[in-house]
């Protein structure tokens, strides 16, 4: 089933907080419920598919259930997944909605439009299959600046797709291209904190759990 209405520019939408899937410009009923369920951090929606991201700490095993019956309900009630408000002032915490940053567009000059070309055809269609997206930025100084969305954004291995696939692809393809930046925002940084403290706690367990018992 279609996820985003065919009107809907961006091909994607992306919800990090509760508040943002109430608000314009595309608030979402459904991502509201999901992001209420205790563990969830985002909801992504593709063009035909959706994306759950849990907290570091959460159990899949504990909140899968309520989350696949909210879903199921929605799509099988025939319930719009996305709204389009009024007002289009963007909200923090959701992102897309906005123009598909790979578009064409005449402004680009030769080695962007080839950036763009490959990042449509050859790696988003991937990364998609991943449930996630890319966003393109911008290119400096030889470097290609990305934004990875979904399922990609908090994916443990998004360095290596970054640098193993789409740095590796395109400069095979366009020599101008140097390398592969990965723009994050503040939300994004402060979670990659979290993460990080979250494993140092679970290393200093299992070193304690681990450490020989004293002999008497």
């Amino acid at each position: 089933r279609q996820i985003l209405p065919q009107t809907l520019a961006s091909p994607f939408v992306e919800y990090l907080t509760p508040r943002s899937t109430l608000a314009p410009p595309h608030p979402s009923p459904l991502a509201a419920r999901l992001l209420n369920v205790d563990g969830i951090a985002s909801v992504f929606y593709g063009p035909d598919f959706i994306t759950i991201t849990k907290a570091a700490d959460a159990n899949w095993a504990h909140v899968k259930p309520e989350v696949f019956s909210l879903i199921t309900e929605a799509v099988s009630s025939g319930e719009q997944i996305v709204n389009t408000a009024e007002n289009d002032s963007s909200t923090a915490g959701q992102s897309g909605g906005a123009p598909n940053s790979l578009a064409y567009d005449e402004k680009d000059n030769e080695v962007v439009g080839m950036i763009k070309e490959l990042l449509e055809t050859r790696i988003r269609p991937t990364i998609q299959d991943d449930g996630g997206d890319v966003d393109y930025c911008g290119f400096e100084d030889g470097k290609v600046l990305l934004k990875l969305r979904g399922a990609c954004r908090t994916c443990d291995s998004s360095t290596v797709t970054l640098k193993n696939g789409i740095e590796s692809m395109l400069m095979h393809y366009i020599e101008e291209v140097q390398g592969v930046t990965q723009v994050l925002d503040e939300a994004e940084l402060t979670s990659n904190e979290e993460f990080a403290r979250f494993e140092e706690k679970l290393k200093d367990r299992k070193t304690v759990n681990t450490a020989p018992s004293p002999t008497r």
